[in-house]
């Protein structure tokens, strides 16, 4: 492991990062499980950052791969492709956008690059609105409205970013505020904004914010704030990546919570529906979608192999109810490591819901982010057989924990017995 160590360090740039005191090269998986190089098996409840949604080795997607790279991998979006054609056709249904047209890339990080495109040429501005605390991905227009100093590296953009409060419910000067007035208080902080602003583009925000350590506002805020954009003209782009498919349990889509707002004018996701293999997309009515006056292709988004993974997995997710079992699960789940977490002087929430989870540690005593913490907690419970992963926007201060959406009551308990070890041993 040294030796592989050593010539990753040689060749990869230094800001890709790796988990981990001594890293762990991971080889083979099956259900809810992984082994590393070393034959030991960890309780995988990270997912490969929420994207093997449905399990590990899923036999129904590794074989619609298998059968697909045999007849054709690849052909570019130039050519008809029926399990594009038809992966869109599910997803433009699921959407509950009217109209819907699907546009597929490769990552989340592209499908909210194409969001942005798409919003700014739409309303013929460059002005965007963003969450505090926010992440949207890597590419230079992404970074550029990503709320979370952590994952932004350059103040240089391509956009005018300005940022709203919301996304997290506990911090910030409105957390003392009951659910109701902490909404109004957004919503006040939102019309100020846009009255001091041009012609907005869009408002980007993730229903619950992955990177962000999985913090989400009150249910009904982005409701609230829809009521202002559409006065405004402004477009809603809700980022799904990590939020879709049913991994909060409750629904479907991350946006549904906030249901009275109706569907995003654009909706963006990724991760879970190839369960690790490369696909992204971008959801939105017709009349945004094609409001590109200029060629565009993609060479790889729609690829025959990811789609046919996409189709095989969603309909797996579709005919288990792994919606309702994230709910059910994960319901239990939290429970349990509310108990796990009590008394714990390092614990300052434990919050999410489904089976997306967050701890989020302090120094005791106060509201400072304890990433040390974070850290020996993630490399106990590694010690311990599970693996977790990490996250927040006030320093790395939370533990992340997203399962496969197939996870089984006996493997929760399994997996708080251990993270409750872990957190004791603070």
């Amino acid at each position: 492991m040294n030796e592989l160590l050593a010539r990753h360090r040689a060749v990869l740039p230094d800001w890709v990062a790796l988990y981990y005191r001594d890293p762990i090269e991971l080889t083979h998986g099956e259900g809810r499980y992984v082994w590393d190089a070393e034959g030991r098996r960890y309780l995988d409840f990270f997912g490969g950052i929420l994207t093997t949604m449905t399990a590990h080795a899923l036999p129904e997607v590794t074989k619609a791969v298998s059968e697909q790279a045999g007849r054709l991998i690849h052909s570019s979006t130039l050519y008809l492709n029926r399990p594009m054609i038809e992966l869109a056709e599910r997803v433009a249904a699921l959407s509950g956008i009217p109209d819907a047209r699907v546009f597929f890339t490769t990552s989340g990080t592209e499908a909210n690059d194409t969001a942005l495109l798409l919003a700014t040429c739409h309303r013929r501005s460059q002005q965007i609105l963003a969450m505090r605390n926010s992440y949207h991905g890597r590419s230079f227009s992404t970074v550029s409205i990503t709320g979370n100093r952590a994952w932004s590296p350059t103040g240089l953009s391509p956009l005018q970013t300005l940022y709203v409060h919301g996304g997290v419910r506990t911090r910030g000067p409105f957390a003392g505020l009951s659910d109701e007035a902490f909404t109004a208080a957004c919503v006040a902080d939102l019309e100020d904004l846009l009255g001091h602003s041009g012609d907005v583009a869009a408002l980007i925000a993730e229903p619950v914010q992955g990177v962000g350590g999985f913090t989400s506002p009150p249910d009904g805020l982005y409701a609230a704030f829809r009521e202002v954009l559409d006065r405004h003209g402004v477009l809603w782009i809700s980022d799904e990546v990590q939020t879709g498919w049913g991994r909060t349990g409750d629904h479907f889509w991350g946006w549904q919570a906030h249901g009275a707002a109706g569907p995003p004018d654009i909706l963006t996701f990724a991760k879970g529906i190839g369960n690790g293999m490369s696909i992204g997309g971008v959801v939105a009515r017709a009349e945004v979608m094609d409001s590109l006056d200029a060629n565009s292709i993609s060479t790889f988004g729609g690829s025959p192999v990811t789609m046919a993974a996409g189709l095989a997995n969603l309909s797996y997710l579709l005919e288990h109810d792994l919606q309702g079992n994230a709910r059910r699960v994960g319901g239990l789940l939290l429970e349990r490591l509310r108990a796990a977490a009590a008394g714990v002087p390092h614990v300052r929430e434990v919050r999410g819901r489904g089976l997306m989870l967050g701890i989020e540690l302090v120094r005791p005593g106060t509201d400072e982010a304890a990433p040390e913490a974070v850290t020996a907690v993630l490399e106990a419970a590694r010690e311990g057989g599970l693996l977790l992963g990490k996250g927040g926007g006030h320093g790395t201060s939370a533990l992340r924990i997203a399962p496969p959406l197939s996870l089984t009551v006996t493997e929760a308990e399994e997996g708080a017995a251990v993270l409750e070890r872990a957190l004791r041993s603070l």
